[in-house]
């Protein structure tokens, strides 16, 4: 299938890739930096005023301030921190708790594989870059049509959030004395409730919406045998299984020789034909 690209900023190199990190300039028009900040604002500031929600579950479950405030500070990333106060306050073993929460944040490594791409950073300043790869900035970040949109995008989510997350900390850490009994106000549901308004939207295709299921299904299923943070961890083959069920439909046809949906003989499906024809208009 032809696939058109646009010469990158500052040359006029034909057949070059463009220089920002999405596809053709046609299919992602350049955007406003006005429109990433307001984007990335928005992220930031609705994400991280939930860190009230942590300072307050934090000192429930029996940490200090002190302590607290030096996890938003140098963990800084909200799954994983809920998930170790959640274990503690439980009754789990210190060091099991931070096993989970560290094996729930690795996931930030993987972000940081697509992101360093994307953003191209000077080396002197990845190290603090780093500690922003989460999963808000992540989400900001991926859609920006060009270089300059996604370096301004994670760089407004990355600030905004890590200043409010930590101011919020701080006061929920230090308010929740006065809001008495933590648990019965709910506060530890706030900040996956505003993970999953950021990832709904994302889930376009049936395969996505079927792997969100299959995850929750898992993990609910398992929550009432298995120790606190495992569940979550282990809903993660919900992936690998949706991928290798999906492979084996796809291959099907094509193992039969019965030429697949498209009466093509190559084993090809409705939406491997809409591609050919839409990479065949386009040529």
């Amino acid at each position: 299938m032809a696939e058109q690209t646009a010469p990158p900023e500052g040359t006029g190199a034909p057949g070059a890739p463009p220089a920002g990190p999405g596809p053709a300039v046609e299919d992602r028009p350049d955007k406003p930096d006005a429109a990433v900040v307001r984007d990335a604002l928005g992220v930031g500031v609705a994400v991280g005023l939930s860190g009230f929600a942590f300072g307050v579950t934090s000192a429930g479950s029996g940490l200090s301030l002190l302590q607290t405030c030096v996890l938003s500070l140098l963990v800084f990333t909200g799954a994983s921190q809920f998930a170790l106060v959640g274990a503690l306050a439980a009754g789990s073993n210190p060091y099991t708790a931070a096993a989970g929460a560290f094996f729930l944040g690795v996931r930030n490594a993987f972000y940081g594989l697509r992101l360093s791409q994307l953003l191209a950073l000077p080396r002197a300043v990845r190290p603090f870059a780093a500690h922003w790869v989460i999963d808000e900035t992540t989400a900001v970040t991926l859609p920006q049509p060009t270089r300059r949109a996604a370096r301004i995008g994670f760089t407004v989510t990355g600030l905004t959030l890590y200043v409010l997350w930590n101011l919020t900390t701080l006061v929920g850490a230090l308010g929740a004395e006065a809001l008495g009994d933590t648990d019965a106000w709910g506060l530890d549901a706030a900040s996956p409730a505003v993970f999953l308004a950021l990832l709904a939207p994302m889930l376009r295709s049936t395969v996505e919406r079927v792997t969100a299921a299959l995850a929750v299904l898992l993990a609910l299923t398992l929550l009432p045998v298995l120790p606190a943070g495992v569940p979550v961890l282990l809903s993660a083959l919900a992936a690998p299984a949706v991928l290798f069920l999906t492979g084996r439909r796809k291959r099907g046809p094509a193992d039969r020789g019965d030429g697949g949906p498209d009466g093509d003989g190559d084993g090809g499906n409705d939406e491997d034909v809409a591609e050919r024809q839409k990479g065949e208009r386009r040529t």
